[in-house]
């Protein structure tokens, strides 16, 4: 099955974004996005060449192939400006947790908020059972707490530092839309 999800323009002039599958012509656009420090700062699986790519690559393939980790790179016209994944991980019943990231390039336009809400209601719309996504983010990640707050996660709390993260980190939920009955919210 290909997934491919679309976010469409912008009133005010921003591009339509497409959120296709990770393959491999992904792997010099992530090892040139990982330069970035800031990014290797909040994410755990570090990539600085071909080998790492291609690894990061395959548990990509092999969350969609298990259902529990369904990654999407996150395009702008012709180039790879983020990353977005829901986790489901098995026995978790009614909740997901959502992640994402931004190329440097990408940060401050909207991007991350954009494709999150576009992931949010694909999981919502096409994954059985989920009702809540949750988004974790370190304390000091502060554009992490933007995003969460402008698609709509609601804080819930503060969670103690565990490895491999070694700061405190916000809790962000979203419910799911109430189902709708004859056009109206139940």
């Amino acid at each position: 099955m290909t997934v491919e999800l679309r976010v469409e323009p912008t009133p005010d002039g921003a591009p339509a974004l497409g959120l296709r599958p990770w393959d491999d012509s992904g792997i010099q656009p992530l090892i040139d996005i990982y330069r970035d420090p800031l990014l290797r700062r909040w994410t755990r699986i570090p990539v600085t060449g071909v080998e790492d790519a291609v690894r990061w690559l395959e548990l990509q393939r092999e969350g969609w192939r298990s259902g529990e980790r369904l990654s999407f790179a996150v395009h702008e016209e012709d180039r790879i400006v983020g990353h977005v994944v829901v986790k489901c991980p098995a026995g978790q019943g009614d909740c997901a947790e959502v992640g994402y990231w931004t190329a440097v390039e990408a940060r401050g336009r909207g991007i991350a908020s954009r494709a999150l809400e576009t992931l949010s209601g694909w999981a919502f719309g096409t994954l059985a059972g989920v009702t809540r996504l949750e988004l974790l983010h370190q304390v000091d990640n502060l554009a992490s707490c933007r995003v969460a707050e402008k698609t709509g996660y609601v804080y819930r709390q503060t969670l103690p530092a565990r490895p491999p993260f070694p700061l405190d980190g916000h809790q962000h939920v979203r419910e799911a839309p109430a189902p709708a009955v004859g056009g109206l919210p139940v």
